[in-house]
Parts: C-alpha cells; structure tokens; sequence
C-alpha cells in the first residue's frame, strides 16, 4: 500500500481540496476554501497545512484561505455560499479552542436549522492531557473528555473529535456524506484536539484521491404519489406551499409547469421565495405571519395544501391559523421524511423536482385541473395585492421615509439576477411580503434562524458564490452593530458588496411586537438614560456610516427617497464595496395581512396595556388548529 506522510492538519487541507459533488450529471468542488482565525488551537495544524497549500501555488486545485474578523461571522459566510450554490458546494471554517469555538456554534445552529451544509473545524484540547489545562480550556470535575466543543453536538447533523490520527479517514468521510445528503445536511463539526492536528502519520494515498459524492434525486415511492393525487384530484380550492427544498432542487422551472397545468396558485415560505416571478398571476406571494392578504385569503379557504420543500414553521403556518377550512388535508412533498410527515400530511420523501413530475403524470391521468373560476379568484387576489405594494413603494412619508419605500427603490434599481439579503428585524417580514421576485436566485432572506448579524457576512458568502451578480445587503442598525465586521474581510478580498444601512434607531421589529403584546416598546430604542432613570432620554449619537468608512468602505449618506435612489444607482455601479445609508421612521409598518403570530402575553399584569394585548391573545388563540 502507498503512503503519504502528513500531519492530520495537513491531511485535512489536502483530503478536502480533493472532494467533489455531482448532480444531474454536473460536478462541483464540494469545499471550495476555508475560512480562518489562527490561534494556538490551530495555527500549527491546519493553519500550517493550509499554508503549504497556498506555497504549492496550486490556485486551482487547492484549498484556498479565506481569512475572518469573527468566528460567527465566518460560518454565516459559509452557511450563504452554500445556499448560493443550492448546497452543491460550502466553505470549512477552522477556529482555535476556547471562545473561537463557541463564537462559531451559533452559526452551526443557524445552517442545521436551515438545512445547509457547512464544514466547522474547531481546535480542541490536549488529546495526551500531557498539558493541561491549557489556556482556554473548560475543565469538567466529572470528566475529562468534555470540553467546550461539546456544545456544537445538538447544532450538528454530525460530530466528531478525532483523539487519533487513525480515526480522521472514517470521520472524514462521515462528514462528506452528511454534508451531500439533501434529508441530513447541515452542520458537520470535526474537533481537531491541537496535538493532533500537529501530528504525522503514514495515510494511505487512496484517502487523497479525487472523490465524487452523488447528490441524488430520491424518486418518489408510486404508492406514495397515488395516495397524494388521490387527495388533490379532489380538491376544490387547492393550493400550493413552496418552500427552499424547490429551489435547492433546482425545480423552480417544473413548479411553474405544474402551478400552470393544473391551476394551482402557489403561497410562498422566506427561503421559498423565488420559486414564482411576483408577476405570475398565480403566485400569490407570501404566506403566514408575514404574508400577503392574497396567499392568505387562499389558504384560509384551501382544502387541499400541498407543501414543497417546506418544513412548515410557526410563521408559515401563521402559528397554524392560516389554513383555516375544517377539512383541509395536506400533502406533503420533501427529501426530508422528518418534515414530509407534519400537520400529518400524506407524505411523499422525495426530491422536489422528481415528485412534481411524477405527481403531475398522475393528475394528467386522471384528466384533473382546478375549475378556471378559481383560477381567476387567484389571479384576481395577486393583482390586488401588487396594487397594495406598489402604494407601499411610493408612500412619500415624510420627513423620513418608510421602510418600504426603501425596499421599492432596491427592487427598482437592481437588476433581473442581483440578489437582496436580510435576516433579522422588520425588514425580513417587509420583504417577504413586498419585494418583487425576479430569479430563483435572487431573494436570500435567513430566517429559520432570523439571527441578527448574519446580514454582511452572509452578503460576502453569496458574492463569493456568485461573483456575477450584485449583491444588495439590508442591514438594519440593529444587526450592524452586532456584526458589521466581514465589512473588513470584503474590503481585503476585493469584494463589491453593496450595503443598504437603514437606521431606525433601535429594535423596531422587537419595538412593534413589544407594543403588540402590551409592553409600551420597552428597551427597544437606543436612547440615554433620562433624569427619572429610565431609558427614555435622546437619542443616542451613534454614526454607523462614519463606522463603515472607518473599515475602508465607500459610504453615501442620504436623506430622502431621492437623495436614496441616485445614491443606490452610483453603489450599484461602483467597483467596491459601498454602504448607502439612510434613516428610516420606525413607527410606519408595511401593509398588513392581518395574520397573527403566537407570542404569548402575559397572563396577570398591572399595566393596562398588557390586560388588553392578553384578551387580544385569548382570542386569537381561538382560531389555533391542531391540524391532525
């Protein structure tokens, strides 16, 4: 047998340069590089062998560094290139123990949730305990083969902690097949004790040869796809739930062919968006808590829901109010048997593209459609509600605008495949319901996890997936304070975003659901301490476009609408990454559906407000289905 003499840092580099995935007969490299912040976790084992990979001069076949300002901020990076790449293909991201550890386990919950693979590569303690405890390390009483990494193992789809270099191949492997399999992927955390990492050993030289992972196209099973045509053939008020499983599947084009056929308007989730052009007469748009009044009109009255690719959160499901017929029946269409089986649907594990075509065979079969009148009610809610945005986009609110009016300059100036990118505050839910979709490709909103500061460093992994698209980051003050600092790495790698910095001055999303559940926006507006010791004094001085400049970012501060739209065309033709700032009124919401979100109000309470939000509760608790 030939062997190769490597340290396991180095085998790591070279094993994964050497891996890709393959899909409808199309190969991708599986790991396209590896994010990075050295410390004495991993400077000598990684952080060396991913050194001797960019000394090889090999810029094509190798592993190429990328380096980060914040551990969380990588794995965001990573988590947005694969959703880029419809998870054919992600970033790994190394850290040394201790807090570079931790800072990275919020970004593995947010990808598992999300159901996007990412490859997180933590240093870990003495493997010998030759030295211990060694700086950073959390010591356990009550056992010694604990340490901090053990937190990434209920945010992982699959751990591991290599104590022997003997054990790297097997959990090598493991990991690939966990990050291409479309029903498991996530985050797969390997923990790489830093003496191992640093130690040589004979590997086989077969473990570096180049390795294709299929990504398959799971068929339906055909009793699965009868029992599901059954229940649609005879729906009256059918509708359509797409979720992001269509567009990773890449099935956006046979959606619209079955939506098209069959008469079936289509509601769609946040990572769903995309799957129909808003212009579409049957896609309805938004569904749930933040959806538009025209899919939740429809999905008040379907009888028959057919999800795809979705996994049914609490907004899609408007905290299961939205569907709101006594006998509506869901099916469920997903490669994912653990979602294909909620609101107890009749479930068909498949890849999306694959059941639409099937499902479609047998609704042709049987010679059904939805009746044309329906069809028209559809089209007729979708025209309606896009008379809605457009009065959204052009509300001329002064002296500051309204957020929305923002969002409509945006969609206005970018073009048929740049991309919009948000996470967390008002504006996912103003998106969702407001932005106007072009490409599948083209909306990218977090919001399984909706955690604030994904925003940048998610915008500089999509560009870095599509380097030919523009890339709109929307980024609330809120989330720029928690994490601008991927601003640098752009600024360093030559990478042209463009950032639109909408300031309200605190929380508003939180603010407005504060107000909602009867708690007077408390702690939601970035103010100082007044004289009667309460945060309610003025605002503070906070200037986060002097901020950005200060990390080499071409800044544009503006006023008004107009001052925002000539600002935002001179970013979108810039050659580097330009911030476009602009204050907003945060008191002025987008258009409403009317649809509520389960957040319980507390039940006794002094305060007057929060009596009256609690009977509000109670009542809309009423209309909560258990869908059985």
């Amino acid at each position: 047998m030939t062997t190769v003499r490597l340290t396991v840092g180095q085998a790591v580099v070279r094993f994964l340069a050497a891996q890709r995935s393959e899909r409808d007969g199309t190969e991708h490299r599986l790991i396209e590089g590896c994010f990075g912040i050295f410390g004495h976790g991993n400077v000598a084992g990684l952080g060396q062998g991913l050194l001797e990979a960019e000394l090889s001069g090999d810029n094509e076949g190798g592993l190429k560094y990328l380096q980060g300002r914040n551990e969380q901020a990588m794995v965001h990076a990573a988590v947005a290139f694969a959703r880029t790449r419809n998870r054919m293909s992600t970033l790994a991201c190394t850290s040394s123990v201790g807090p570079g550890a931790t800072n990275m386990v919020t970004g593995a919950a947010l990808a598992t949730i999300n159901r996007l693979p990412v490859l997180l590569l933590p240093g870990d303690v003495f493997a010998t305990r030759v030295a211990d405890p060694v700086l950073q390390q959390l010591e356990n009483p009550s056992a010694q083969d604990i340490s901090v990494n053990d937190a990434f193992r209920p945010v992982s789809r699959f751990f591991d902690r290599i104590w022997r270099p003997e054990q790297l191949p097997s959990a090598l492997l493991a990991a690939m097949r966990v990050l291409t399999d479309p029903a498991e992927t996530g985050a797969v955390t390997l923990a790489l004790p830093q003496d191992v990492q640093a130690e040589a050993y004979d590997w086989p030289a077969e473990l570096f040869r180049e390795r294709v992972w299929p990504i398959p196209r799971t068929p339906p099973d055909p009793a699965a796809v009868a029992r599901a045509a059954e229940v649609i053939r005879f729906a009256k008020r059918p509708l359509i739930v797409a979720g992001g499983g269509v567009i990773y599947s890449e099935a956006t084009h046979a959606l619209h062919e079955f939506a098209e056929t069959f008469g079936i308007p289509v509601g769609q989730t946040q990572a769903g968006k995309g799957t129909m052009r808003s212009d579409d007469p049957l896609c309805a748009g938004a569904i749930g808590a933040t959806g538009t009044t025209a899919a939740n009109e429809l999905a008040a009255r379907a009888d028959v829901v057919i999800g795809i690719g979705t996994r049914w959160s609490d907004f899609t499901t408007a905290s299961r109010t939205v569907f709101g017929e006594p006998g509506v029946r869901f099916v469920n269409v997903n490669v994912a048997s653990f979602d294909a089986a909620k609101q107890s649907g009749v479930a068909v594990v498949a890849d999306a593209r694959a059941a639409l075509d099937a499902l479609a065979l047998a609704l042709a079969l049987a010679g059904w459609s939805a009746e044309p009148a329906y069809r028209a009610r559809a089209a007729e809610l979708s025209a309606r509600w896009q008379a809605t945005v457009e009065a959204a986009y052009t509300t001329r609110h002064q002296p500051r605008p309204a957020q929305a009016e923002v969002i409509g300059v945006v969609n206005e100036v970018s073009g048929e495949r740049d991309v919009v990118l948000c996470a967390a505050g008002s504006m996912p839910g103003d998106l969702h319901k407001l932005w106007r979709t072009r490409d599948p490709g083209g909306y990218h909103v977090e919001y399984g996890y909706s955690c604030m500061g994904y925003e940048i460093a998610g915008g500089l992994g999509a560009k870095l997936a599509a380097p030919d698209r523009e890339v709109f980051v929307m980024v609330g003050d809120g989330s720029y304070l928690m994490m601008a600092t991927e601003l640098v790495t752009a600024v360093q790698e030559g990478i042209k975003l463009v950032v639109v910095c909408v300031d309200n001055h605190g929380f508003a999303s939180i603010g407005n659901l504060s107000e909602s559940v009867g708690s007077q926006r408390f702690g939601t507006s970035y103010r100082y301490r007044g004289p009667d010791g309460r945060l309610d004094g003025g605002f503070l001085p906070v200037d986060l476009a002097a901020n950005a400049a200060s990390l080499g970012v071409y800044v544009l501060r503006t006023r008004t609408i107009e001052e925002f739209r000539r600002a935002l065309v001179k970013a979108r033709t810039a050659d580097r990454t330009t911030l476009v700032y602009i204050e907003t009124d945060p008191l002025l919401g987008a258009p409403s559906s009317d649809a509520w979100w389960d957040v319980p109000v507390a039940e006794v309470a002094a305060l007057a407000s929060t009596r009256d939000a609690r009977a509000s509760y109670e009542k809309a608790k009423e209309r909560q289905r258990p869908y059985l």
